[in-house]
C-alpha cells in the first residue's frame, strides 16, 4: 500500500510560491518543473501565446430532447471520452445567448474543479459542441504558437504540475484562468514545435474518424429495425406478459415492451445469441485488491469508467499476488461490457481492449466477452455500440442500490446475422476504427515525449 507522502520544503520555495502554506504548490512537482524550465533558453507566458483563457460562467442549464433545438453538451469528464454519441442536449437558444459555451477545435481543455488538471485537445468533432463551466478553454494564438504543441506541453509531466499548483479550496477545489495565465511555456525551433503539433493534430483527426466509423456501424445495425423507435426515451407504459415469461423474471423492466418487441423481431430473422457467438463469457468474482507502488510484479489497474476515455488513466498498480489476478487481467481483442451502475450511465456500454490496455487489469464489474476470431470479436463490438444491443441489455439489470446484470442475462442478448460479406465488411470497419484509436494515443504519447526530452536538453 502507498504510504503517506512528505517532502522537505525550503524557505525559498515558500517565497517563490507566494507564501502559500498549503501543500499543492510544493507536493505537485511544480517547483521541480519550474527548475527544469530554467534550463530552457526561451520561455513565454501562457497569456502571451493565448488569445483567451476562459470558461462559460455559471448559469442554470436548460435541457432539451430534440436535436433540432439542442446542442451536444460536454461535462468535465466527457472531454476525455472516446465516444461522444450519447451526450445530453443543452438548449440551442441558451448557447446562442452565451457563446462562451461553444468549443472550437484546436483548443486545450482543462478540468478546473473537482479533479483538477485533466486535459483534452478539442478534436474536430467537438467543434460547435457546448461545454461545462467546469472546463477551462485555452485558445492559442495561431500566429504565435502551434496549438498541438501548446497542448502537448501543458499535458506533459512538466505542464500538468504547473497547472495543478494553482489549485485552491478546501472541499471542492478550483482553478481560474488567472491562476495559469502566468505559466511559463518553453519555446523551441519552429520545426520541432511543428513536428509535435502535427502529431497531436493527426491524433485528433484519427479519434474523430474512429468515432465516426463506430457510429456508422451502430447506425447500420439500428437501421435494420428502424421502425421500433430505438432512439426514443422509455415512457410510463402498461403492458401484459404471458405467465410462461414470468418464470424467467418477474420484474417489470425485464418485460419492457420495446425490449420484448426487439427480441421478437430478431427471432424472426437470422440471429445468434451472445452465448452462441462467444467462446467464453465471465464476470470475475469480488476480490480484495492488493495495490503496490510500482510495476514490479504488478500491472496497471484501471477503474471501469476510465476505460471509456481516449487515454485511460490507471489508478495504480495491482499486485500479481492478488487473488483472481488472472480473471481481471485484460488481453488485446477482448470485449468488455459494464455490468454495474445506474440507469443511463455506463451500464451496458462496451469497451474494446486495445493495444495500450493489453496486459493491464481492471475492476470485476465488467463482463468479459471472449471471441477468439478477431473479426467476430470486432463484429460483436460494433453491434454492442448500437441501440439495438443497448435496449436489450438495459432491461437486464436488477438490484436496488447498484443495479447490475449477470452473465446469464447477457448471454440471452440476440445479435442479427447478416451475409458473410456484410459481416466481414463491418468487422473491418471496426478493426480500422480501434486501430486508429490506438495509433492516436501513441501519437499523443510520442508528442509529449518529444517535448519532455527537449526540456531535459536531450535533443
Amino acid at each position: 500500500m502507498s504510504g503517506p507522502k512528505w517532502k522537505v520544503v525550503r524557505s525559498t520555495w515558500l517565497e517563490s510560491g507566494g507564501r502559500r502554506l498549503d501543500c499543492n504548490p510544493y507536493m505537485s512537482g511544480a517547483l521541480e518543473a519550474k527548475e527544469a524550465l530554467k534550463r530552457v533558453p526561451v520561455v513565454q507566458k501562457l497569456s502571451d501565446v493565448s488569445e483567451r483563457i476562459f470558461h462559460a460562467g455559471r448559469e442554470g442549464r436548460v435541457w432539451v430532447d430534440d436535436p433540432r433545438y439542442g446542442v451536444p453538451f460536454l461535462g468535465s469528464s466527457d472531454i476525455l471520452s472516446a465516444d461522444l454519441s450519447g451526450l445530453p442536449l443543452i438548449s440551442r437558444k441558451q448557447v446562442n445567448r452565451n457563446p462562451l459555451f461553444t468549443l472550437d477545435s484546436g483548443w486545450t481543455l482543462i478540468t478546473r474543479s473537482g479533479t483538477i488538471g485533466r486535459m483534452a485537445y478539442a478534436r474536430p468533432e467537438m467543434a460547435g459542441m457546448a461545454c461545462s463551466e467546469h472546463v477551462l478553454r485555452v485558445v492559442p494564438k495561431a500566429e504565435d504558437i502551434p496549438s498541438g504543441y501548446l497542448y502537448a506541453f501543458l499535458s506533459c509531466r512538466y505542464g500538468v504540475p504547473l497547472v495543478v499548483a494553482g489549485t485552491y479550496g478546501a472541499i471542492i477545489q478550483h482553478i481560474e484562468a488567472e491562476h495559469i495565465a502566468g505559466l511559463d511555456i518553453p519555446r523551441f525551433s519552429e520545426s520541432l514545435e511543428r513536428e509535435v503539433h502535427e502529431k497531436i493534430e493527426r491524433a485528433a483527426v484519427l479519434r474523430t474518424n474512429s468515432a465516426s466509423k463506430i457510429r456508422k456501424v451502430a447506425e447500420e445495425f439500428d437501421a435494420i429495425f428502424n421502425d421500433l423507435g430505438l432512439d426514443g426515451k422509455s415512457e410510463l407504459s402498461v403492458s401484459a406478459a404471458q405467465s410462461s415469461a414470468l418464470q424467467v423474471r418477474m420484474d417489470a423492466e425485464y418485460h419492457n415492451p420495446r425490449a420484448t418487441r426487439i427480441r421478437e423481431r430478431l427471432k424472426e430473422h437470422s440471429h445468434a445469441s451472445i452465448d452462441d457467438w462467444c467462446d467464453d463469457i465471465f464476470l470475475p468474482g469480488i476480490f480484495k485488491r492488493i495495490h503496490v507502488d510500482g510495476p514490479e510484479s504488478a500491472a496497471p489497474y484501471f477503474t471501469g469508467y476510465s476505460l471509456y476515455w481516449n487515454e485511460p488513466e490507471p489508478k495504480g498498480y495491482l499486485s500479481k499476488a492478488t487473488k483472481l489476478f488472472d480473471q481481471v487481467s485484460l488481453v488485446e481483442g477482448m470485449v468488455l461490457v459494464q455490468a454495474f451502475g445506474q440507469e443511463g450511465g455506463l451500464t451496458g456500454r462496451p469497451v474494446w481492449v486495445g493495444r495500450h490496455l493489453d496486459g493491464t487489469t481492471t475492476t470485476h464489474m465488467l463482463v468479459r466477452l471472449i471471441v477468439k476470431d478477431r473479426s467476430k470479436a470486432a463484429y460483436l463490438y460494433g453491434f454492442l455500440n448500437s441501440l439495438l444491443a443497448y435496449r436489450q441489455i438495459s432491461c437486464l439489470t436488477y438490484g436496488g442500490s447498484i443495479p447490475h446484470f449477470d452473465v446469464a442475462g447477457i448471454k440471452t442478448v440476440l445479435i442479427p446475422r447478416l451475409s458473410a460479406e456484410k459481416e466481414e465488411q463491418i468487422a473491418q470497419q471496426v478493426l480500422a476504427a480501434v486501430a486508429a484509436r490506438d495509433e492516436a494515443l501513441q501519437l499523443e504519447l510520442d508528442a509529449r515525449k518529444i517535448v519532455e526530452s527537449l526540456i531535459q536538453g536531450e535533443q
